[in-house]
């Protein structure tokens, strides 16, 4: 099989390899401008391209193509048709032309557009996206692609994700030539780490929380969840690693680069990381990498879990967004090199991230907003909903000596001696990690860690993107007018450091002095709900900088602000329903019959021996019964406010009322049942219980 990878690899992928073997120069020259340097594609090349990409496709099985787009329901979609075409003698041919590579018209009245279009306004386009390669997935040739309306207002995550990086490319060239450097390109680079659970699918189908939300709903702890720190980093199953092994393959078949993969902390929890490639190529392949985790895990008779907090007591699943910026020479503009305080150009950038985290710091927040993700941050396993920026000493040290403009006295590369001479000695880093940290520098990259790992990583991108964009952007403008640059240069890095010094933050992101210090003393925000945070989209601050780099208009921003809340809504409201369609059918019944049973045993003891005392059944039937009264009326006040949503006519007010009414209501309620399900019979208890579940697949 070893052998074998390398031809393998990108197998069912239209990439670059194949392109050069089966176009000709003077087509491949043409497509390769237009991917690199974001000219308008000819008509005569499209054609040229789309006839070898049929060929291609044919030989490799498929029967049909698809445009593969993201619009905004956070899955992808994909409308089917044959390369079958009518012949003039009643046969069919094979046909695929340029017009249907570069352009699809899908029905794009049933996907989201928050009040962009009526429902009778049908008409929507996708667009060809040439950077990111089409692929052959079930034997149907998929080509990525932008989806818009018939008015041209953009109805997907790829269109805002491309047009943030045509603004950080304008506005990185821009610094770069001051530092005389000319170069084609500068784009975002990606590599999405991508934690999940594996559990048994018989299992799974018997708890219906799970199948209609992704989540339990209830749920007791067992008697052994994480506490251990036995599972992580722990010997990989073997029905998991033959799990591991067929994705890989699966995945490396559609050149997506799988490189490592471990057990993660919680009990049936593990983790996927890539190799980076380009932001927009590693957004399609990751939504790629979920459908297939997904798929792969039911033909081992598993479920793949992405949701952020399928079990309440243990760590959720995040995904790690590793994002870099490099130019088409290879150049890394986040490596600091050896003596990084000597290091304008990098400083440089440094800054603008720093500043781009701090005055942006709500979108970054509201990019990663979701009704899961809200279980998960903030507890500790992952980054506080309070946005920070963690740097290491050096860097720090560097920075404030600017600051004070005082001179850096670097640190010496410490040598770790581990005790044993048969042990190599090694440099220790001058950078720790800060696992409780949202937003770190990680040695030549940022990694944003506060993202679902049901989310697209398309969101956090746009934003990230297009802040740090807005601070090169003003950068450019005040020094393409200095007269002495050095000297302009220098004052403008010290005071970037000056005013946006408060976003940085090296310590314990989960302990209560930096709830406290951050929000009562920096003035940093704390949004903790996607209610709190989603809002924040419509502040003219933020409006105007999306729409001055042109990723959004405003229809686009106030129907995406729509669109996110409403999701939210969505997704809390199915949970509350399912919790009541579960108490009333199964719980209450079911406690009910074990309560049957126990009195049943009760009489018969007493009337057996009237001095038994029972102690066991009288104790337990009277705690149960009270329960059963407190899940009753509770599942009542539920229901009564599940029906309260529908009075709020804006998604805010309705988000608002979820925040505060709903999901109090609702967690009070999983507390009774919980508590009820510690009281009451295995063999009575409807639903598979959560030992059963974590450890299904051991």
């Amino acid at each position: 099989m070893t052998e074998q990878i390398p031809e393998l690899f990108g197998s069912l992928v239209f990439d670059d390899r194949v392109m050069k073997e089966r176009l000709s120069a003077e087509v491949y020259n043409s497509l390769k401008k237009t991917i690199d340097e974001n000219v308008r594609l000819d008509d005569d090349v499209a054609d040229a391209v789309a006839q070898e990409m049929k060929k291609w496709a044919i030989e490799k099985g498929a029967t049909h193509f698809t445009h593969w787009f993201q619009p905004l329901t956070g899955v992808t979609a994909e409308k089917h048709d044959s390369f079958i075409e009518p012949s003039g003698d009643g046969g069919v041919i094979m046909e695929f032309s340029g017009k249907e590579l570069i352009k699809g018209e899908p029905d794009a009245s049933s996907f989201p557009s928050g009040g962009l279009r009526a429902t009778f306004e049908a008409r929507g386009y996708t667009a060809w996206d040439p950077t990111s390669y089409a692929f052959i997935k079930d034997n149907t040739l998929c080509i990525p692609t932008a989806f818009c309306s018939y008015s041209g207002e953009a109805l997907d995550k790829k269109t805002p994700l491309l047009r943030s990086m045509q603004a950080i490319n304008r506005q990185a060239k821009r610094i770069l030539k001051l530092f005389g450097t000319e170069v084609k390109y500068v784009r975002t680079s990606v590599g999405p780490e991508q934690e999940y659970f594996l559990i048994d699918k018989e299992v799974f189908e018997k708890r219906r929380d799970l199948v209609y939300t992704g989540r339990t709903l209830f749920g007791a702890m067992p008697p052994k969840g994480q506490e251990m720190d036995d599972h992580y980093f722990g010997v990989i199953k073997p029905r998991v690693k033959e799990y591991m092994e067929d994705l890989n393959e699966e995945l490396w078949k559609l050149g997506i680069l799988a490189k490592t993969e471990h057990n993660e902390v919680a009990p049936a929890q593990h983790e996927l990381a890539p190799i980076y490639s380009t932001t927009n190529v590693a957004t399609d392949s990751n939504q790629l990498t979920m459908e297939i985790m997904q798929k792969v895990a039911r033909r081992h008779g598993m479920i793949c879990l992405l949701h952020e907090k399928p079990f309440a007591g243990v760590n959720g699943s995040g995904k790690h967004n590793n994002w870099s910026m490099a130019t088409d020479t290879g150049v890394n503009l986040f490596s600091p090199g050896e003596t990084p305080y000597e290091n304008a150009q990098f400083l440089l950038f440094l800054c603008a991230v720093i500043q781009a985290v701090d005055d942006y710091q709500d979108l970054l927040r509201l990019s990663v907003a979701t009704a899961g993700n809200d279980l998960r941050l903030g507890g500790d396993e992952a980054p506080p909903a309070i946005i920070s920026v963690f740097l290491g000493d050096e860097l720090t040290a560097i920075l404030d000596a600017i600051k004070d403009d005082k001179p850096y006295e670097g640190k010496e590369k410490v040598q770790m001696k581990l005790g044993v001479h048969s042990l190599p000695r090694f440099s220790r880093d001058t950078t720790d990690r800060n696992r409780t940290s949202p937003f770190a520098f990680t040695g030549n990259k940022f990694e944003f860690r506060s993202l679902g790992s049901s989310n697209s990583i398309a969101c956090s991108n746009i934003m990230l993107n297009a802040a740090v964009a807005e601070s090169l952007r003003q950068y450019a403008d005040e020094l393409e007018k200095a007269e002495d640059f050095e000297t302009e240069l220098h004052e403008l890095i010290k005071r970037v450091i000056k005013k946006h010094e408060r976003i940085l933050f090296n310590g314990n992101g989960y302990g209560e002095e930096w709830v406290k210090e951050a929000t009562e003393v920096r003035g940093l925000s704390n949004l903790k709900t996607t209610a709190d945070a989603m809002p924040h989209l419509l502040d003219q601050k933020n409006m105007d900088m999306l729409m001055a780099h042109k990723i959004f208009t405003a229809a686009e921003i106030y129907s995406r602000c729509d669109i996110m809340l409403e999701n939210y809504c969505k997704t809390v409201n199915i949970e509350a329903l399912t919790m009541v369609d579960m108490v009333r059918k199964n719980y209450l019944p079911a406690i009910e019959r074990y309560l049957h049973r126990l009195a049943d045993t009760t009489s018969l003891m007493k009337s057996v021996n009237s001095e038994v005392k029972c102690n066991y059944e009288i104790s337990t039937m009277t705690k149960l019964s009270e329960l059963t009264d407190l899940i009753f009326d509770t599942t009542l006040c539920l229901e009564d406010k599940i029906k309260q949503i529908k009075v709020f006519e804006s998604f805010i007010a309705r988000a608002a009322f979820i925040r505060d009414e709903l999901i109090p209501c609702m967690d009070q309620l999983r507390k009774y049942v919980d508590e009820a399900e510690m009281l009451t019979s295995q063999r009575d208890w409807p639903f598979p219980s959560y030992g059963q579940i974590l450890f299904s697949v051991y």
